[in-house]
């Protein structure tokens, strides 16, 4: 068994903070396991608690539907993680412990994937990942780094359902995530969009 598998086998049977008594499912991420890219968003919700899987309900569809339109897929470009591994009761905010006991599983994750780019969806994966202080509507948009990792943050999909007007921010986003693949990873990547 590879490391990746082993840090999967701990993560699955984590029991490092109280999420672990009520979650259905631990959600260990999905997607390449040598992905150039990796999305990071808060933690599960209810659709991906019950599947296991990230991103799998209509924020999932709309993450789905923006990697599509970036010509970037799930199998392919990106691995898809959280800040946290279990669903929070009621979908609210991870506790300050709860991110604690689970940061050790993200790092290592991103040091076995070791992607050239962070895509950090939303809030809580800014404030996990790069600084609890930090504000997203501040931030987002600008080129930061993380480990020598270029990480773009943006908005989550589920704030861009609840406020349509925000989509046009994210794309714009994306399209300079496009722009970094090509420079870093691929310069002759196709996007139709971009």
């Amino acid at each position: 068994m590879d490391e990746f598998e082993e840090l999967k086998n701990t993560v699955l049977s984590c029991q490092k903070c109280d999420l672990c008594k009520t979650r259905h499912h631990v959600v260990f991420g999905e997607g390449n396991r040598h992905a150039p890219i990796m999305c990071i968003g808060e933690g599960p919700g209810y659709y991906e608690d019950m599947q296991g899987r990230p991103f799998v309900g209509k924020s999932g569809v709309l993450l789905d539907k923006i990697l599509d339109a970036c010509g970037f897929s799930r199998q392919e470009h990106v691995f898809i993680g959280n800040i946290v591994k279990c669903r929070p009761p009621e979908n609210r905010d991870p506790t300050p412990q709860e991110r604690g006991a689970c940061m050790p599983y993200l790092t290592k994750q991103i040091e076995l994937i070791a992607p050239k780019i962070i895509i950090l969806l939303g809030a809580t994966a800014l404030k996990g990942l790069i600084d609890p202080n930090a504000r997203i509507t501040k931030v987002r948009g600008q080129w930061m780094e993380w480990n020598g990792i270029q990480v773009m943050p943006t908005y989550h999909p589920s704030a861009l359902l609840r406020n349509p007007k925000l989509k046009r921010a994210a794309w714009e986003d994306f399209k300079l995530v496009i722009d970094k693949y090509r420079e870093l990873v691929d310069q002759t990547h196709y996007c139709a969009n971009h």
